[in-house]
């Protein structure tokens, strides 16, 4: 679909001088997870959050349950605006699925490929398709999403109420999803996991090796699945730090 008001991206515009960092936020996230990232980043990087519909500006539209369609709707406006010419993906959670599939729609596309793709707190993607929560009471939910850490979880009933309907959307848009059969990717890939993640284990997350024929480096956290959002995200912003700063202009520049 069209993106001509850059719904996608909340305005943001493509920055020449800077590696384009797409990020995708974990089911019923949204933006405002990457909003302290870009002071940790730098002027090289730009940060580029994934607004998805049913979220912040787009909470008039309903959101989607279809992991596929959304793919091709954010490759459609990666390339329509202009995010394309250096860039690197990162997701967690249904994010790392999202960064996934769009990396796959592009290169059918003949799109060109990401510099790095960043996936974290999440199973590989043939390990989806089991329940994660769909079938769980507004109370038991609730329970879920506090025990794992999750922002929803530390926000009133009334706000995870408000929440709730793109949270189950994502929800199911993660337990009906089956992978297409495809060649491993050609980029190479990071994967992030985290001590006691209940979702996505070491054994899980170590499965993405044969995603790709790239280079594949891994990193494990403490946190639990939420690492990102505690005291944790700095270690995870110093690893995304080091590995952005090789597709840097100046590091770039250094190295010519």
């Amino acid at each position: 679909m069209p993106d001509p008001d850059g719904l996608w991206f909340s305005g943001i515009a493509a920055s020449p001088a800077a590696i384009q960092l797409v990020c995708f936020a974990h089911a019923g996230g949204a933006p405002s997870v990457f909003r302290d990232w870009p002071a940790h980043l730098g002027p090289d990087v730009q940060v580029v959050p994934v607004l998805l519909p049913g979220r912040g500006l787009r909470l008039w539209e309903p959101a989607s349950a279809d992991i596929g369609a959304l793919a091709r709707d954010i490759a459609t406006a990666l390339i329509e605006q202009g995010f394309l010419d250096r860039y690197a993906f990162f997701g967690h959670s249904m994010g790392a699925l999202l960064a996934y599939e769009v990396t796959c729609v592009l290169r059918e596309r003949g799109a060109p490929a990401p510099e790095r793709v960043f996936v974290s707190g999440s199973r590989a993607p043939h390990l989806y398709g089991t329940a994660l929560g769909t079938e769980m009471s507004d109370d038991a939910l609730l329970a879920w999403v506090r025990e794992l850490g999750g922002l929803l979880g530390s926000g009133t009933r009334t706000q995870f109420d408000r929440r709730l309907p793109t949270l189950r959307a994502d929800l199911r848009a993660c337990e009906s999803y089956r992978p297409q059969r495809r060649r491993p990717l050609d980029c190479p890939l990071t994967v992030f996991s985290a001590e006691g993640d209940l979702i996505a284990d070491l054994e899980q997350t170590e499965q993405w090796r044969s995603y790709t024929t790239g280079a594949m480096r891994r990193r494990h956290f403490p946190g639990g699945h939420f690492y990102l959002v505690g005291p944790h995200r700095f270690s995870l912003l110093r690893e995304l730090s080091d590995d952005l700063a090789r597709f840097t202009p100046a590091r770039r520049r250094k190295h010519q």
